[in-house]
């Protein structure tokens, strides 16, 4: 299995994935202290670090649940489209196991850049609110062991959530179907408003990679007699 991970890391380039992460975690950072700066001390947008933290992780989620499911569609969807599953489908290889490492593959890459992204996002935040001091609060150790463990979780929640662009896409092997699932899920798991917060819910994203195991094990189940046309 991991053998064949590592052949879906050198067969596919992955610099776009990265670097738009990368670029994604960036401009939310910019976008929180320019709004910050932006209203008057009356509309307070961010009332503390907490709350600043959760939009972060909503952030660092939205971009990497839309960039798995461009992979999803990438790595399988179109290669079903393409009849293309053909060709690894004629190696002395279980069905199964090449679409399991397919998919683990694009779970654990999403975990590691959802975890990382959301890291190094709340670490420029909080290094820019040291110096800057736009949002109140004080990161202090029991906070950042807090902050650590609900990036943990909300980590593995991503990571199952990010498989379920695979049924919408592989019901007609569509690759503008899979994206825009990815696109309705982090819209409806990610809003945030100072009276309610979906996106600090952690349960609500869990329950989703719940499903989103649930889909994967009944795609690889059915992967020896599904029709490829």
């Amino acid at each position: 299995m991991i053998k064949l991970m590592k052949l879906e890391l050198k067969k596919h380039s992955l610099g776009w994935y990265f670097s738009s992460a990368f670029i994604a975690s960036l401009c939310s950072i910019a976008l929180l202290v320019l709004i910050n700066y932006v209203e008057t001390p009356s509309e307070v947008p961010l009332r503390d670090l907490d709350e600043a933290l959760v939009v972060v992780g909503a952030f660092a989620r939205v971009t990497c649940v839309i960039l798995s499911g461009v992979l999803v569609a990438k790595l399988i969807v179109e290669e079903y489209k393409n009849k293309t599953i053909f060709i690894l489908f004629s190696y002395p290889i279980s069905r199964k196991k090449l679409l399991g490492a397919k998919l683990l593959f694009i779970t654990i890459l999403t975990f590691i850049t959802v975890f990382v992204t959301n890291l190094l996002s709340a670490g420029l935040l909080m290094l820019l609110n040291s110096y800057l001091h736009f949002i109140p609060g004080n990161a202090d150790t029991a906070f950042l062991l807090k902050q650590l463990l609900s990036m943990l979780t909300f980590s593995v929640a991503t990571a199952g959530t990010s498989i379920i662009p695979l049924y919408f896409g592989m019901r007609k092997h569509s690759v503008p179907a899979t994206i825009v699932s990815a696109i309705v899920i982090v819209a409806l798991i990610s809003s945030h408003n100072p009276e309610f917060s979906i996106a600090s819910i952690v349960y609500v994203p869990l329950a989703l990679a719940v499903v989103g195991v649930l889909i994967a094990a009944w795609t690889i189940r059915n992967v020896e007699t599904a029709d490829v046309g």
